[in-house]
């Protein structure tokens, strides 16, 4: 992180950096690259604090299998439910399948948080952001 953030902090400005007031095309890539490289050396700083031998597992000690199963399945809810459905099912099958990954989820709470953030979801990238994806359809399967 610390090496892509400096290399586009150090490219950006060749771009035209522009002022704050006048923004040229080169001072988007230049701040997100300090930024970038300031956030990987907030990651980097406590790693260098720990003794050495301490804390070396990168996985953890119990792996939940299940929920990264749900995790990463949930994309492809969505991208499945969205193609041949629309919008709404497609929001609440990703959600649907990732709560199902919670160790404490259950049918019911799994259900109200899926129907929630679908219709916060719906309301927000439909209609507020006019994102161009049909709120409901049937194209079949």
């Amino acid at each position: 992180m610390i090496l892509f953030g400096l290399i586009m902090a150090l490219k950006g400005p060749g771009y035209g950096f522009g002022t704050l007031t006048h923004m040229g095309p080169g001072f988007l890539p230049t701040i997100l690259g300090v930024i970038l490289a300031g956030l990987g050396i907030a990651i980097a700083a406590p790693a260098l604090r720990s003794p050495e031998g301490e804390d070396e597992d990168i996985l953890p000690e119990h792996r939940e299998w299940w929920a990264w199963a749900c995790i990463l399945a949930s994309p492809f809810a969505f991208m499945l439910f969205g193609t041949y459905f629309g919008m709404i099912p497609g929001t609440f099958a990703c959600v649907f399948v990732a709560a199902m990954g919670a160790r404490e989820a259950t049918l019911k709470s799994t259900l109200i948080l899926s129907t929630a953030i679908t219709v916060f979801g719906v309301g927000l990238f439909s209609y507020a952001l006019q994102i161009p994806m049909p709120v409901f359809v049937w194209r079949g399967l």
